[in-house]
Parts: structure tokens; C-alpha cells; sequence
């Protein structure tokens, strides 16, 4: 018997009839022996209107009456998935986040993990054989006893932190696609799923434009050590034996549980970049922090660095990327910065897209980027910026050739035959 917790996202909750579906996924696991926890998603479109409303209520709303608003999607869909588990003769209870608790820091909107009591639910396992049935992507400030959410795509998050807070077996996320592939098939037909896939390199794809997953559950995830395992919520659940060692779908784990691993494993790549560029910059200490100062005090995550110094050695300019959606702001931060930095000329651009290459088995192999960059130059793609680590290199490309520059690379690497 195992313990396992089962996580639904906004697609496999979309009606009743898919909650329905959801309800003969839990009885396939529960009529196995196994002891389970569910935690969902608002069903499909439903947390879009909710911040809409709250948008068209006031543009200039309290986060934390935001937040008591938006975590209503997922409290209905606990509420409708246990009502119906329970028509299936499945003793089943629903949560909300403040019930459990789920503790979390302040941040409205955008709360973190700080502590989950999984004391209550592993008592009912025991004494009740009851399915815990959670809503996703919320807690409770300890402090002022106020509702929070997590942020985006926090459902996954809120699951794989009470697959550790419960010490479960596995982490299974359910979602409209069957697992992680080595690039979006979409973009690539021969893109092939991953039986399994370290944390490291997970968190990689993730962080760098792979949807599949939100980041901060695979970091809790690596940090606990928990295997997380994504698969379809559309299979039909007769269709699948709960005993099978690993049915369809991508297991997400320790470096050491992967047989072999390939150079690279993955292709990720994100059409949400800006780039910015500050030309004719004094060559002095300290310019450096003039600019990221004040980004970092807005709250602007910049990705990628890259300085070049005049012949002279007077000057400098120096290029970097934010996210699409921080670019206004960004380049007013720089303009209202300009006396302090001291810049000519501020040059932007818009049509940039980032393609990352990921893959564990680079820290033992030399010339992968190499043979990336000899590639693009083959297919007349030039790249704008380059940054690397031990375990990926990305490339800052017009937008235009983003699906060639993709293609180009699976098939350089040998992932359309992985």
C-alpha cells in the first residue's frame, strides 16, 4: 500500500462530467489500497474571471481581499469533487488551505510555503480510510489570519508540499498532456516523453519556458527529495492497472535513479523576453549596480547579462533580458535612473525569443555549446547573447527563427530518436 497525493489541474476539473472523470481516477487508487490525498485546481477559466472582476471592481484592489476572492475557484472544486466521490461510496472530505493549515508568508498574491500540519489528514488515512480532497494554490497568514494564494500555477506547488507535509510515496500531477517532453511537440512532431527526468533538469526546463510544471514545486520537490510523477488526467482510469510500476507518463527524480543520462535532455525555449540595451556607459566600479539596483528594487528579474568594453577601455555597454511583461517598466526604471548611470544611448527590442538547451550529462562533456552555435550559424540564426551554467546554455535569437532554432537543435543533439 502506498500513500499517494493526486493533483488536478484547471483542464481535468473543467465541468462535472471531467470531474466525474477525476472522482474514477481517485477510486482506481483507493480501491487499490493505496491511501490518498487530492489536491485541485479551479476548474478551466474560472480564476480569470475571478481576477477580472476583481480588476473591473477596482484597477487599484487590496491584495489581501484579492486573494479572498481568487481562492474561491478551488474551494468550489474540492467541495464538487468530494460531493461526488462520496456518491461513489468514497468517504471523502474537502480542505481549504486555512483548515489544513497551510501556513505561508504575507506576500498576497504571491505567498510561499512556510509550514503544513499533515498531522489530521494521516489520522483520518488511518482511522477513517478518508481522501483528503485539498484546494490547490492557497494557505493562511498565521499572523493575521487572512487567506493567501500562492501565485500562479500554485496548485502544484500547494501538492507536492503536502505530499511532504503527509511523507507520501509519490506526487502524481495530472494534467492535459502525458508527461515531459524533450521539446514541445507542437513545435517539434518527433519530440519524444521522458520515462524520467531529474530534478535539476526539470527545474531547468521549467524555469526557462516549459510549461509543464510550476518552478517552485519542482524545488520543493528536489528539496524533499519527492518523486513527482506527471501524467494525463484523460486516460481512461479503467484503462490503467495501479500497480504498474510506472504507468504513461513522466516520473520527475533523483539524479541518482536515472540509469544513464543523455547529454542533453531537453530543448526549452520562451517568446516572453525583452532586451535592453545600455550603450556608452563610464567603464568604472559601480555602474554595474546603478542599473540592477533599481530593477531589483522594482521587483525586475533580469536573465541575461551580457558587457562589452570599448577599445579604450572608457566605455562600456551592456546588454540584459526581463520578461515581456516588466519591459515598460524596466525601461522607465533605466530612463528615470539615466543621470545616475550615465548612459548615451538606450537601444530595446521586443522580437527576441530565448533557447535553452538542458541537460545533466553536459558537466562531463566538453564542445556542446559549441556544437550548438556552429549549427545556428549553419542555419543563418544570429544570436544577440549567450549565458551558461554547468547544466544548460541559452541563446537570446530574433523571434522569427524561433521554430527552426528549436528543430535545429533536437535534431543536432539526437532527441528525435531519443
Amino acid at each position: 500500500m502506498s500513500r499517494l497525493v493526486m493533483k488536478f489541474g484547471g483542464t481535468s476539473v473543467a465541468n462535472i462530467e471531467r470531474i466525474r472523470n477525476v472522482a474514477r481516477h481517485v477510486k482506481r487508487e483507493v480501491d487499490a489500497g493505496h491511501e490518498v490525498a487530492v489536491v485541485v485546481s479551479a476548474m478551466s477559466g474560472k480564476t480569470n474571471e475571478l481576477v477580472a472582476w476583481c480588476t473591473e471592481a477596482s484597477p487599484m484592489h487590496d491584495a489581501r481581499e484579492y486573494d479572498a476572492v481568487v481562492a474561491s475557484g478551488e474551494q468550489v472544486t474540492s467541495g464538487l469533487l468530494a460531493i461526488v466521490l462520496q456518491g461513489m461510496g468514497i468517504q471523502a472530505r474537502s480542505w481549504q488551505g486555512w483548515q489544513i493549515p497551510i501556513k505561508t508568508s504575507d506576500a498576497h498574491a504571491s505567498a510561499r510555503i512556510e509550514d503544513i500540519d499533515g498531522s489530521e489528514i494521516i489520522t483520518r488515512f488511518r482511522d477513517r480510510k478518508e481522501v483528503a480532497v485539498i484546494a490547490g494554490f492557497q494557505g493562511i497568514d498565521p499572523k493575521t489570519n487572512r487567506i493567501t494564494t500562492l501565485g500562479r500555477g500554485g496548485s502544484d506547488t500547494s501538492a507536492v508540499a503536502i505530499a511532504a507535509a503527509v511523507k507520501a510515496d509519490r506526487c502524481d500531477i495530472y494534467t492535459d498532456v502525458d508527461g515531459v517532453y524533450t521539446t514541445d511537440p507542437r513545435i517539434v512532431p518527433k519530440a519524444k516523453r521522458l520515462d524520467k527526468i531529474a530534478f535539476e533538469d526539470m527545474l531547468e526546463l521549467a524555469s526557462q519556458g516549459a510549461k509543464v510544471l510550476q518552478v517552485r514545486s519542482v524545488e520543493l520537490g528536489m528539496v524533499h527529495n519527492m518523486p513527482i510523477f506527471v501524467r494525463s488526467s484523460f486516460d481512461k482510469p479503467e484503462d490503467i492497472d495501479p500497480h504498474a510500476n510506472q504507468p504513461p507518463g513522466t516520473l520527475i527524480c533523483g539524479e541518482e535513479e536515472i540509469m544513464e543520462n543523455h547529454v542533453v535532455t531537453g530543448i526549452a525555449f520562451s517568446k516572453d523576453e525583452a532586451q535592453i540595451s545600455v550603450r556608452q556607459i563610464e567603464d568604472k566600479p559601480g555602474v554595474a549596480a546603478s542599473i540592477f539596483g533599481p530593477l531589483a528594487d522594482a521587483n525586475i528579474n533580469v536573465d541575461m547579462i551580457v558587457q562589452n568594453v570599448s577599445e579604450d577601455g572608457k566605455t562600456t555597454d551592456l546588454t540584459f533580458t526581463v520578461p515581456a511583461a516588466d519591459y515598460n517598466r524596466a525601461k522607465d526604471t533605466i530612463t528615470a535612473a539615466k543621470a545616475t548611470i550615465g548612459y548615451k544611448r538606450l537601444d530595446t527590442a521586443t522580437d527576441v525569443a530565448k533557447i535553452s538547451v538542458i541537460g545533466s550529462g553536459m558537466r562531463s562533456h566538453a564542445g556542446v555549446a559549441a556544437q550548438a552555435f556552429s549549427a545556428l550559424a549553419g542555419r543563418n540564426i544570429n544570436i544577440r547573447a549567450i549565458t551558461t551554467s554547468e547544466i544548460k546554455f541559452s541563446v537570446l535569437i530574433d523571434t522569427a527563427y524561433t521554430e527552426l532554432a528549436v528543430r535545429t537543435l533536437h535534431t543536432l543533439y539526437g532527441l528525435d530518436q531519443a
